[in-house]
């Protein structure tokens, strides 16, 4: 029996091995394939070429970036139209968008389905090989392939290479509001990225329910899917739009969003490049474009749209499993009333002893007190430690894995060794508390969360295993580890998943789950006699990693530290400072800021985190010409004042910002583009921002109460601070990269003028 346990042990860490492994396609660099197929290595090719170079709006290689692809849906006999426009989107960040549009008619007059990706890379020293030239290269290389069957589709496809998705979904948001080939849209496959590897998931969007969504996805039967409902349920709660969102919310279209988040070091830096891209992801994405995009061109896209939702989750074997929301409650009912009858067989057996089972309460409060404290405290713990980890924005370090394991290990460490100082208590009166906890979740998902409620499933595994262990004294260890086979593979995914994508902020997620997964097998542990060795076993792999991730904790060349220097002259002031969003300087920024560096609060231009400076110093002045402002009308019309203000750049700029006093405006065009009523009620202080393309200038039309004073401050920024010959800053190390998230390596001018 011992010899049982042990083997049984071994298969449960195979699963949990397997519940990884079994998520993603394998890759073989120069693998054979047919034309027909999806080729990993043609798609990398693409790759290469649309990241030589960060292409964001308004850089010289996003011109490159448009030219290739154009070229290459040309190659394919397509042709090719380019939408050209300024939008401002929901966000009043302006720009000039080129969308690449190509379009393969069909045999019938359905709707058609759309093929999306954006090609511009974030702003300014992103390589974009993931983010999203990876989603642009998988459908090249998918479009290829179906064209190589030349089999005529019943309906047509239409591609859409989007720009500006960085800016604030301009491209999106230009087509869907703008483009008369939207009316024609019956469903959106979008391709994205969040890091540059692991599993992509995928995500619904839709304005209804996803019922049919769901139904036809799985009639679509790709081989790897990667997907559960509670994910797409905590993505509608974060600021996390992509390019889909736009068609969803203004055009009801719906649609797939495919999206990889692991390597969440770097996403949005110089680190997304082509070498750094996971091979196997990129093979993940090829695996869900070309079965869908085979169903879809055929299918009936004008009766996707369902008000059903269902419950999903993926398996292995099993691929995607799936059940209306109608059965969530019939099914928590029979867990609970399974559980009050197992209740009553245990007494009735006397297997249950009340006593006993108040006891069994202890060591799981024990557990999830002291591992959720562990988990709480440790983005706070490490940035104390290691301070130089608060310049990492994304909240996720390069050992950020090492860290995962590090307090996954600490909390089966608490788990093993708590649960062996109560070895004394049965096994039946251990599951009682973990059973009615569960329940207890299961119920709240059930009615907040509807999204999460596959939970009952491995709750039934739970319960089968005490019924088992009341029935049984000394049970089949196999039969226990195969009951607690679906806690496995559902949950073990999602201890990782959450601080990757959320950051190591939410170590939380990750040790509590482990401590609710460990409780699920509770029927195999409590019947093993090692688990005081096994915990000393997680206790010293807690420490040995906790070396590692030290070992590992370095910035260098592999590593580079993220950094930030900024030149800032007001011209208000004529005073001119040098300024850094770092909190631990390196020697490259030091030797500017030095020992004359004070602190600072200032929040120069927005940011995605809202990050502000925080280290100031006093710099040599520089002759950095503001922008002229010119003021073409200036009136008041009733109890209005209107004013048109032309900004034009003295030297080469890439963005402009402009604030405002606290003055309500009613109105505003930026370049003839209105913004909305709902972001000038929402938009604080900020007025818009312009990314500005071939020097371009920014016209101001306003509308605001005739007795306000309005006064409109002026930041104008450009990414050449490191070029400039009025500057003489010294390369950046290879041991660091510029900070993303943040204007960086820029000269700034700052500029304030009053409307009296």
């Amino acid at each position: 029996m011992k010899s049982s346990r042990t083997f049984a042990l071994l298969l449960l860490f195979a699963a949990v091995y397997w519940s990884f492994d079994s998520l993603m396609p394998s890759y073989k660099p120069d693998k054979e394939t047919t034309s027909s197929e999806f080729s990993v290595d043609r798609a990398l090719e693409h790759v290469r070429e649309l990241s030589k170079e960060p292409h964001a709006v308004g850089f010289p290689g996003h011109g490159d970036v448009k030219k290739y692809i154009i070229s290459e849906l040309k190659e394919m006999g397509l042709e090719t139209l380019v939408q050209e426009g300024y939008t401002a989107g929901d966000w009043g960040n302006l720009s000039k968008v080129s969308n690449i549009l190509a379009r393969i008619e069909g045999s019938e007059k359905g709707k058609a389905l759309l093929l999306l990706s954006h090609y511009d890379s974030s702003p300014h020293s992103s390589f974009g090989a993931s983010d999203a030239g990876s989603g642009v290269a998988t459908i090249l290389e998918g479009v290829r392939a179906f064209l190589s069957e030349n089999r005529v589709p019943k309906n047509d496809i239409i591609i859409l290479i989007s720009d500006a998705e960085e800016l604030g979904l301009n491209g999106a948001d230009l087509f869907v509001n703008n483009h008369p080939w939207v009316k024609d849209v019956g469903l959106v496959l979008n391709f994205e990225a969040r890091g540059s590897g692991g599993p992509s998931y995928m995500l619904i969007e839709t304005n209804r329910g996803n019922g049919n969504l769901i139904k036809e996805f799985k009639n679509a039967n790709p081989q790897y899917p990667v997907a559960n409902s509670l994910v797409y349920s905590i993505y509608k709660m974060l600021p996390n739009d992509t390019d889909l969102t736009v068609f969803r919310e203004d055009a009801d279209i719906e649609g797939f969003n495919f999206a990889f988040i692991d390597d969440h070091f770097d996403y949005h830096t110089a680190l997304d490049n082509y070498e750094r891209l996971d091979r196997k992801t990129l093979a993940h994405q090829g695996s869900y474009l070309m079965p869908l995009l085979s169903y879809f061109s055929d299918a009936d896209l004008d009766n996707l749209k369902s008000l059903n939702d269902e419950v999903y989750y993926n398996l292995p074997f099993y691929k995607l499993v799936s059940y209306p929301f109608e059965w969530i409650w019939p099914m928590f009912f029979f867990g609970a009333l399974s559980f009050v009858l197992l209740l009553f067989w245990g007494f009735k057996k006397k297997q249950l002893e009340l006593s006993h089972i108040l006891k069994g309460f202890l060591p799981m409060l024990i557990t999830l007190v002291v591992n959720g404290l562990a988990g709480y405290f440790c983005w706070s713990i490490i940035t104390w430690w290691y301070p130089d980890f608060k310049d990492m924005l994304h909240g996720f370090t390069y050992n950020g894995y090492t860290y995962i394991a590090v307090f996954v290990s600490f909390a089966l460490f608490v788990c093993f060794y708590t649960y062996n100082q109560f070895r004394r208590i049965s096994t039946p009166n251990l599951l009682i508390a973990p059973s009615f906890l569960w329940l207890v979740i299961c119920g709240l998902v059930a009615h907040y969360l509807k999204g999460a409620s596959f939970f009952i499933i491995p709750l039934y595994g739970l319960l089968a295993g005490l019924l088992v262990t009341i029935n049984q004294k000394e049970p089949n260890p196999f039969l226990m580890v195969f009951l607690a086979l679906p806690a496995v593979l559902i949950y073990s995914p999602f201890i990782k998943m959450f601080p990757v994508g959320l950051g190591l902020k939410m170590m939380v997620a990750a040790t509590v789950l482990t401590t609710l997964l460990f409780v699920l097998i509770l029927p195999f542990f409590g019947q093993l006699k090692s688990k005081g060795r096994l915990a000393y076993l997680f206790l010293f792999l807690f420490f040995a990693l906790g070396i590692t991730s030290h070992v590992q904790s370095d910035f260098n060349e592999e590593r580079p530290k993220p950094s930030s220097l900024l030149y800032v002259y007001d011209a208000d002031k004529e005073s001119s400072l040098w300024a850094t969003y770092d909190h631990v300087l390196m020697d490259w920024n030091g030797q500017f800021l030095g020992d004359d560096k004070r602190e600072t609060s200032a929040e120069t231009i927005s940011s995605k985190y809202r990050t502000r400076l925080n280290y100031v110093a006093d710099a040599p002045k520089k002759n950095i010409p503001a922008p002229y402002i010119d003021t073409v009308l200036d009136t008041i019309i009733g109890d209005k004042r209107h004013i048109e203000v032309c900004i034009t750049p003295k030297r080469n700029v890439n963005r402009l910002e402009v604030f405002t006093n606290p003055v309500a405006i009613s109105a505003a065009k930026v370049n003839r583009i209105p913004l909305s009523t709902y972001y000038l009620e929402h938009r604080r202080n900020k007025l818009l921002t312009h990314y500005i393309s071939n020097n371009d200038f920014t016209e101001l039309q306003l509308e605001f109460p005739k007795d306000s004073v309005l006064e409109l401050t002026l930041y104008e920024a450009s990414n050449d601070l490191l070029t400039h010959p009025d500057f003489s800053i010294p390369e950046r190390p290879k041991n660091s990269i510029p900070m993303p998230f943040v204007l960086n390596d820029a000269i700034m001018t700052i500029k304030t003028v009053r409307f009296e």
